[in-house]
């Protein structure tokens, strides 16, 4: 058995997103909350995510 398979998920998570060469710390930062209510499994994504789905603001004409 490898050490790679006595490792968490989370610690798997953090070990492939700084591995990197300019990899940091913030790279392996949450991104998502995943809570479940009555039985139904919801994901949001967090408030402080650095990187967030969806297209680059587009600047208004004003």
């Amino acid at each position: 058995m490898s050490g790679n398979d006595e490792m968490t998920p989370d610690e798997k998570r953090h070990d492939q997103l700084t591995s990197a060469p300019d990899a940091t710390e913030a790279d392996a930062a949450p991104r998502i909350d995943v809570s479940t209510h009555d039985g139904v499994k919801r994901i949001d994504i967090r408030d402080d995510a650095d990187v967030r789905p969806g297209g680059p603001e587009v600047p208004s004409e004003d």
